[in-house]
């Protein structure tokens, strides 16, 4: 009986029952997740979708959308799950499980943060406890079904992710154990996400959508709305219909005595996990390149040998947008190796277009290895004057052996949120976010870091791949650092705004 097995579990979860390591992974996932719901307002898909639903839907403006913070543009809390989930997810810079490629904290915070706000007083323990406890029920989940379920083109992040919102939002309410399987259960019904959609705006609808149907199903279940007690463990049940391969009561058996959140990783690029370390193979290849004189523009061949998984998940070869960047193993070394980085400005259509990336990346040759580590990467890049300059990456910036330091964690959060908020107010955003497990009433965090934004988001104007408005420059970094040529990129919305 796995759904009551886990609805027990929640149910039963206590404060008490963590670890300081435990406490510590859930607040730094939620302020890694704020970042990137916060920076991830700057692409479009958040703001159509909110342009789209707001005038037609919903109630009293309970919620924020935390890009937004401000207590003039709260919306109701449904939508505010809808939008944050989307915004959090949007620029693919979110953390990452990585025995499941599940982004475990996207679908659960912004269903539970939207209903704590709600409901205020909700304190800061009782916040993580919630948010522990649906993360789990997730990562649990996807691992009892992996690889299968994903195989077979689920996107596992939003399958499990409206079950571990529906546990968590159930856990605020303090629903009880067979009033939490029915919440369960109609999150198991709302099952979404398929990986056809990777590198378009439905991808991140996927996390939106799976946290506001948690979210509904749990609030249905308090008021009595009825589903299967055995929504996940059934013959015709959400494991044996999306999985040929589960062992969900074995890790159900695990709960709260192996912690996935533990395992949790945070992205140091914005783009599909598997190829990061193909990416700073690249970067680091332009270092050595440019400390021995050499040109970036005298490239002749670039050799990449990289873990299977690499090619089956950012495998496209021709990218024609910043979303499908994003899944492009081609495109990511091949900005690597001209800008020394890997920032969502280079992510962007003008620079996934841009005729001098296009060149770098058909001289990008990727094979693949399965004795290469899915951390690891071999990149190699052929120069006009014979030189041959390779770079092993063994453990990834950002991997479970090679982790993200607070410190970059930190630039990070700022990188992202100060391009919305401004640099003021981001700071007081992840001082708030860093602080969320000592909250007296979680349901004020937004008004800790209010105000007029820093910057245009998406709503209003198109920026450049600089992340301002007016022109960009692009260009291969020669051994003095000088930029051979520049190509200007117009910023329509501007314009738009200036008629």
């Amino acid at each position: 009986m796995a759904t009551q097995q886990l609805a027990t579990w929640a149910v039963n979860l206590q404060y008490a029952n963590f670890t300081a390591p435990v406490i510590a992974a859930a607040v730094t996932s939620l302020y890694n997740w704020a970042g990137c719901a916060i920076g991830g307002y700057q692409q479009t898909a958040p703001g159509i979708a909110l342009n789209a639903t707001s005038p037609h839907f919903g109630g009293p403006p309970t919620s924020s959308i935390l890009a937004l913070a401000n207590d003039s543009t709260q919306t109701d809390a449904q939508i505010a799950a809808f939008i944050n989930g989307i915004a959090g997810h949007v620029d693919d810079y979110d953390d990452t499980h990585l025995a499941t490629i599940i982004h475990p904290t996207g679908t659960v915070a912004s269903a539970l943060l939207a209903v704590a706000e709600w409901k205020g007083g909700v304190n800061g323990s009782e916040f993580l406890t919630a948010f522990i406890a649906g993360v789990e029920a997730e990562l649990k989940l996807g691992l009892s079904v992996w690889p299968q379920h994903y195989d077979v083109g689920w996107h596992d992040t939003s399958t499990t992710g409206s079950i571990g919102a529906a546990v968590a939002v159930s856990k605020l309410l303090g629903l009880d154990v067979p009033t939490m399987q029915q919440a369960i259960g109609i999150a198991c019904t709302q099952v979404i996400g398929m990986q056809e959609f990777f590198g378009s705006d439905t991808k991140s609808f996927h996390i939106g959508r799976a946290a506001q149907g948690g979210m509904i199903g749990a609030l249905l279940a308090q008021s009595g709305f009825t589903s299967s007690l055995q929504g996940l463990e059934a013959q015709f049940g959400w494991v044996h219909v999306v999985s040929t391969r589960e062992n969900v009561t074995a890790e159900f058996d695990t709960l709260g005595q192996s912690w996935e959140i533990l395992s949790n990783t945070f992205k140091p690029y914005p783009c599909g996990i598997v190829m990061h370390p193909s990416i700073e193979g690249a970067i680091e290849v332009q270092s050595t390149a440019l400390g021995k004189g050499l040109n970036m523009s005298d490239i002749t061949s670039v050799q990449a040998r990289v873990n299977p998984e690499t090619l089956v998940l950012t495998g496209q070869t021709d990218p024609e947008t910043g979303l499908e960047g994003k899944f492009s193993v081609y495109h990511g070394i091949a900005i690597g190796l001209l800008f020394g980085e890997a920032t969502p400005s280079q992510f962007t259509d003008a620079i996934v277009t841009n005729s001098t990336v296009v060149a770098l990346r058909k001289l990008v040759n990727v094979t693949t290895d399965a004795s290469v580590r899915e951390d690891e990467a071999y990149v190699s890049a052929l120069f006009k004057d014979g030189t041959n300059v390779t770079q092993h990456i063994d453990h990834v910036i950002g991997s479970l052996d090679n982790p993200l330091s607070e410190a970059q964690l930190k630039t990070k959060f700022i990188g992202q949120a100060s391009l919305v908020l401004g640099e003021a107010r981001a700071e007081k955003a992840y001082e708030a976010f860093t602080n969320i497990g000592n909250m007296s009433d979680v349901s004020t965090i937004a008004q800790l870091f209010a105000g007029a934004n820093g910057t245009s988001n998406s709503t209003n104007s198109t920026t450049s791949a600089s992340g301002s408005s007016g022109a960009s420059s692009l260009y291969f970094v020669g051994p003095n650092g000088v930029a051979s040529f520049t190509v200007i990129v117009m910023i329509l919305g501007l314009v738009a705004l200036l008629l």
